[in-house]
């Protein structure tokens, strides 16, 4: 039984890291994407060695582990937790203005300081059920950074829990923070074995009582179209332009298929992420997204059929079309290691949350952990309309996840 007077710390804690900018650049060659998210890295690095894990550091990618040591006698596989610091690109981070919405009543929030930033009730049906929470949000200006530093802070607190009641059992538990996952680069420089974890829980998911094992399988396409250019004044009969080639295959692509805005579900996509280029060259980054790896291919084929035809009817141009792979979906590895969701699950239950499994429509550093040797699913952190200005959280589902945190510690504890 958690115990109903403890008193949290991760509002505390979020509201402070949240005053870290963090946000990743995926423009970037460096690892880290950019050197400001070492700063709060460093700082947990410290906090956590100052509330008694000893071995807490950060590495010289800027990723930080450390050990929470077991408390039992029995023989419990090792589990982690994990979370990552840096947020979108998409939207600055910078200068966080959190604000607090007390015992939400329903409706619309409109934000502090940006009268066209208003968190709808239509586009957010989470919040039917927060009447009565207490809603955190930013002012309008930034997004607030709950992806996933929600997820950062309740592992803390989980921890601090674990140490101020040694009396809950558990085994060896270790916890890392990450940078890049926002650009996908959030496990490159990971050391599964130096983790050293069998199983571990990536805390980045939405809606309460979120237990994700299944997530996109996903590739990317990098598209260069080679036109020739001239002196437009002389350019008759001589120039081939690029750029027209370029539009002429995007314009191509099915409108009413196929794309992010136009699929749901267990669909599939293929999304022109940038377009950039001149008359000489023009190149188009694509990502490929499906439930099922083989499909993959299928889009890609079929995105290069369209760029061929494109180029061939534009006498002179010509095409590079490369692939890249990203992730694979995590659920054909955790599916060999059922226990370790089911134990997420059974930890939801005896919490009296209904767990909710449902896919992802995108992918998480579980995804390509769970391939490296460390299987991984998702649990919920509470963020919501992540990467935007409207981005929020409630106070009670934040508290919720660390009790989710310390509970599934007990699990493997108890069924070892």
């Amino acid at each position: 039984m958690f115990d109903a007077n403890y008193k949290f710390t991760c509002v505390d804690r979020f509201l402070k890291y949240v005053k870290y900018d963090t946000q990743s650049d995926e423009e970037s060659t460096s690892f880290p994407s950019t050197e400001k998210q070492k700063i709060l890295l460093s700082d947990l690095a410290d906090e956590l060695k100052k509330m008694g894990l000893k071995d807490s550091h950060m590495d010289e990618w800027g990723y930080v582990m450390a050990t929470l040591p077991a408390n039992t006698s029995k023989k419990v596989p090792v589990i982690g937790f994990i979370a990552h610091v840096d947020t979108s690109p998409a939207v600055t981070g910078a200068n966080v203005n959190a604000q607090i919405h007390r015992n939400y009543q329903g409706g619309d929030i409109k934000l502090l300081n940006d009268p066209n930033q208003i968190i709808k009730v239509a586009d957010n049906p989470d919040l039917a059920g927060m009447i009565g929470y207490d809603i955190i949000t930013t002012d309008g200006t930034t997004l607030l950074g709950a992806d996933n530093k929600a997820g950062v802070a309740e592992i803390v607190d989980a921890v601090n829990y674990f140490l101020s009641h040694p009396e809950v059992k558990h085994g060896e538990i270790k916890i890392c923070f990450t940078p890049d996952e926002e650009v996908g680069r959030g496990t490159e420089k990971f050391d599964v074995k130096k983790f050293g974890a069998f199983c571990a829980y990536t805390v980045d998911g939405q809606t309460r009582g979120e237990v994700e094992i299944e997530s996109f399988s996903a590739d990317s396409v990098s598209i260069k179209i080679h036109g020739k250019n001239i002196h437009p004044g002389y350019a008759k009969n001589k120039m081939v332009n690029a750029i027209k080639v370029g539009v002429a295959f995007l314009d191509s692509i099915p409108k009413d298929r196929l794309s992010p805005e136009t699929t749901e579900g267990r669909e599939g996509y293929v999304h022109c992420t940038n377009f950039n280029g001149n008359e000489e060259l023009t190149v188009l980054k694509f990502i490929i997204r499906d439930f099922q790896t083989s499909k993959l291919k299928e889009y890609e084929d079929f995105l290069k059929g369209l760029a061929e035809k494109a180029v061939s009817k534009f006498p002179g141009a010509r095409l590079e079309f490369e692939v890249f792979e990203q992730y694979r979906n995590m659920r054909e590895v955790l599916d060999k290691h059922a226990e370790v969701a089911n134990n997420g699950l059974e930890a939801m239950k005896r919490l009296g949350i209904v767990p909710i499994q449902n896919p992802i429509r995108g992918g998480t550093d579980g995804s390509r952990l769970s391939f490296m040797g460390l299987p991984t699913p998702n649990i919920f952190a509470g963020e919501h309309s992540y990467h935007s200005k409207l981005e929020w959280v409630s106070i009670q589902d934040m508290e919720t996840a660390v009790k989710v945190i310390v509970e599934i510690s007990k699990v493997w504890e108890e069924k070892a």
